[in-house]
């Protein structure tokens, strides 16, 4: 292929390592980026397919606009999001900023909207600023993750799932941001389609609780994949101050977040911090260029992002949904 040329491929690694993140070169021709970008659709589709995520460098996107019409051209579908943890901005339908998190904290690994009824199959990221240092959106092979995990950790997830609940007041993302109305009678209506257990508090608060699947069946492979985000929304990941904080304010369950065994009992920090290190162990990733253009499959990879310096501006598409058979518990 004289247009395209693929660094990094994957392939043994040594001492078990994990594989490095593919790139896709693609040299400089005429016509736009969504141009360039279809002349290698089908390369794309075959590098995701086999390794779960490819970044595409040289395409040289530089606006919400071009990386919309790169996820169109190859074949990427998007979604309204429903559910966010954190608050972004909204370009258009489906185009959004990446998420608001603080810069000198990482953003652990996690599949985006594992607790939804509805998922993204496919994450479209594109890479408008890069950061002067770190910064990198990585990535990690969920079934590779899964095959670490010890047994013993993994059975009750795998037997009950996993519990998500979250409270929505003036700490994190209001339930009107995260719903995307301000009318009560729509939220109740998207909970009771997405089996989401819900309760509207006195002084206008929200708080939800939902049961999902831990380990799910990829559609297209069948292999089993650790698909969820039980490690990154637990109280445990949050900054020790910052969580004992938040509990002498508004109490234990007051936390925007938290997650627990399916069953309901509390995890431990051993259990938090033997997922992460699974993750740890697995993640792989490229320094962020601007232009490149990084393309995600959702259920089979998380992915996180690291503390940087400097101006970071990343467009995030989610997209081409699918549900999921029995990911939804009640």
């Amino acid at each position: 292929m004289t247009s395209q040329t693929l660094t990094a491929a994957p392939g043994a690694a040594e001492n078990d390592a994990p594989a490095a993140l593919p790139v896709l070169r693609v040299a400089p021709q005429q016509g736009t980026a969504a141009d360039r970008a279809e002349a290698h659709r089908d390369a794309v589709q075959d590098l995701i397919a086999e390794h779960g995520a490819v970044l595409l460098r040289g395409l040289g996107v530089g606006s919400p606009d071009e990386v919309a019409a790169v996820a169109r051209a190859l074949g990427v579908t998007p979604m309204t999001e429903r559910e966010r943890f954190a608050p972004r901005r909204s370009y258009a339908e489906g185009v959004y900023s990446s998420s608001e998190w603080p810069a000198d904290e990482p953003m652990c690994m996690h599949h985006e909207l594992s607790y939804a009824t509805e998922v993204p199959s496919l994450l479209v990221f594109g890479c408008l600023t890069a950061p002067a240092r770190g910064g990198r959106t990585a990535v990690a092979d969920s079934q590779e993750v899964l095959k670490a995990l010890p047994a013993d950790l993994v059975a009750p997830f795998a037997r009950d799932g996993w519990l998500l609940t979250r409270m929505y007041h003036d700490i994190g993302v209001s339930w009107t941001e995260a719903f995307g109305t301000d009318d009560r009678s729509a939220v109740d209506a998207y909970c009771a389609a997405a089996g989401l257990e819900h309760e509207w508090l006195p002084d206008g608060r929200l708080r939800t609780r939902q049961r999902r699947s831990a380990v799910v069946e990829h559609p297209r492979t069948g292999a089993p994949v650790w698909f969820n985000q039980v490690a990154f929304l637990n109280e445990r990941t949050l900054d020790p101050m910052v969580r004992d904080y938040l509990v002498d304010v508004y109490g234990p369950e007051g936390l925007p977040f938290n997650t627990a065994y399916g069953d309901g009992t509390a995890l431990t920090g051993e259990t938090v911090e033997t997922l992460n290190a699974a993750y740890r162990a697995a993640t792989v990733g490229e320094p962020w260029q601007d232009g490149d253009v990084l393309l995600v499959d959702n259920l089979r990879m998380a992915h996180s992002r690291e503390p940087y310096e400097g101006d970071r501006d990343i467009v995030a598409i989610l997209g081409n949904p699918v549900r999921l058979a029995g990911h939804v518990l009640s």
